[in-house]
């Protein structure tokens, strides 16, 4: 697998994703339109540059093809705190490629970049996060209540991290 920033020309890769209905599940943001897909692909870019969010797509070395996404957001360099977060199309799911990617992207973070501290935060009712989580070696911290907000309402939270000092 390779991790590369989205391009232009993914935008109907990425449309297509966000009418999957796992996806649509588990994330309020939706992408409709080649115009709205656009503007994400853009969104990531900027965030990029303003050291707030890292996006890349996941995508196959032989050929190119997406497999999913992994991201950095609410990146926070001074105290070296951010959020993993990751999706995988249909095609991809169920071979070990989420929790591949999250750990890559874990020891780049936390090994290279500087970061101290990651967090994955998940509805309690998304199993397949939990063990992704799990498998990437983040911790179970807790529970919060009521912290993420779905399409069907609000939600109870996991909490998992890893940290530097973390075997």
């Amino acid at each position: 697998m390779l991790l590369r920033p989205w391009e232009a020309d993914d935008a109907p890769v990425l449309q297509r994703a966000f009418q999957d209905r796992t996806i649509q599940r588990w994330h309020v943001h939706h992408v409709t339109s080649p115009d709205e897909a656009q503007e994400w692909i853009n969104a990531a870019h900027r965030s990029w540059q303003q050291e707030q969010d890292a996006q890349w797509a996941v995508t196959r070395t032989d050929d190119g093809e997406i497999l999913g996404r992994v991201a950095l957001r609410r990146m926070n360099l001074l105290h070296g705190f951010a959020e993993c977060a990751y999706w995988v199309l249909p095609n991809a799911r169920r071979s070990g490629v989420a929790p591949r990617v999250v750990a890559t992207v874990t020891a780049w973070a936390l090994d290279e970049a500087g970061f101290h501290r990651l967090e994955i935060a998940h509805s309690v009712n998304n199993e397949a996060s939990c063990r992704v989580a799990t498998k990437s070696g983040f911790v179970l911290e807790g529970t919060l209540r009521s912290a993420h907000l779905q399409q069907d309402g609000r939600h109870d939270t996991h909490l998992h991290a890893r940290v530097r000092d973390d075997a």
